[in-house]
């Protein structure tokens, strides 16, 4: 059964902060804040426990106490495309945390292979035998 679809996130659930950027832009990074600290309330998006468990397992360290998560994007020059960026990352997290793991079926070795590995073993514990020092009678 496919899970349903990804909820898209409300903006009431997300908290957005801009800190001054490290990396490109010059003298435009020491003036400007232009790195975006985006900030996703879980509890708030009420999502099934299955979903929440693989969400915060997905998170890692940027799950924090309080059940947010934080992500920081700061690839960018300007902050909206720094915005841009982080919003899709923190929906490409919240949809993944939706992909149901597939079931692993448990299957067992046939008659045939069993017999198969057997003989490979036995052979190839007859080539290392043949390896040990020849008796001199």
């Amino acid at each position: 059964m496919p899970s349903p679809e990804p909820p898209t996130l409300p903006e009431d659930t997300l908290e957005e902060r801009f800190l001054a950027a490290t990396g490109p832009g010059g003298q435009n990074v020491n003036k400007v804040a232009t790195a975006v600290q985006l900030r996703l309330n879980v509890y708030a998006l009420r999502l099934a426990p299955d979903v929440f468990a693989r969400l915060k397992r997905l998170a890692g360290s940027r799950w924090v106490e309080g059940g947010e998560i934080v992500l920081t994007a700061r690839a960018h020059r300007t902050r909206e495309a720094n915005r841009v960026e982080a919003r899709r990352r923190m929906a490409a997290l919240v949809a993944e945390a939706h992909v149901r793991e597939a079931r692993r079926i448990k299957t067992k070795p046939t008659r045939a292979a069993k017999e198969r590995r057997v003989e490979a073993k036995a052979q190839r514990g007859a080539i290392k035998k043949g390896r040990g020092k020849i008796p001199l009678d």
